[in-house]
């Protein structure tokens, strides 16, 4: 029996028909509930067999979570100074950044209530991974790993939630906005790990 090799995820090859499969994927959340999206569905779409994609992804729930990894890199990891520790500035421009993401989840997948719970999850694990850095590099009093990790799922579950509700709510305030009336709250919650300014 053959070994069966990973693709090289830097050969243009490889990074071409990745983002077939993702263009597809998105082309056929725009029409159809995520539940009723088959393998067979994304391959045609993509003009891939069923082999190409599982060198690519284990399956269609491996592929989602690629995209909303790809796209929480861009509109909010990205959006951050790259070595910026948890300030009063940062934790603004992730509530802004993280707006920004719900508004072009919900614009980018017309079916959004299929795959919601799944966004939902997904993004509060990146956040709280993305906080947790961010507060391991902020100055202040040495914390154990146990409160920095129930801080980063704190800030992680508030800043989502609070974004959450603004995006169902209809957006009736710009972002900046609403991280300037949120982040005392939030900051206040948490000075006692650091000191946030």
């Amino acid at each position: 029996m053959a070994n069966v090799l990973s693709p090289n995820p830097t050969d243009p090859r490889v990074i071409r028909t990745r983002q077939l499969i993702l263009d597809a994927f998105l082309r056929l959340l725009n029409t159809k509930d995520f539940n009723q999206i088959t393998i067979s569905d994304i391959t045609s779409n993509a003009t891939i067999n069923r082999a190409t994609f599982y060198a690519h992804f284990a399956d269609k729930y491996a592929l989602l979570e690629a995209m909303l990894s790809s796209a929480f890199t861009t509109l909010v990891v990205q959006k951050l100074e790259a070595e910026a520790p948890l300030t009063g500035q940062t934790l603004l421009e992730l509530i802004v950044a993280l707006c920004a993401y719900h508004e072009s989840s919900q614009h980018c997948v017309k079916k959004y209530d299929s795959v919601a719970l799944l966004i939902e999850e997904n993004i509060k694990l990146q956040l709280e991974q993305l906080l947790l850095r961010l507060l391991g590099r902020t100055a202040g009093t040495p914390v154990s790993s146990k409160e920095l990790g129930s801080a980063a799922t704190l800030l992680s579950w508030s800043i989502y939630g609070v974004t959450y509700r603004w995006n169902q709510d209809g957006r009736t305030e710009a972002p900046a906005e609403l991280a300037k009336r949120v982040s005392p709250f939030i900051i206040g919650g948490i000075s006692h790990l650091h000191s946030i300014t």
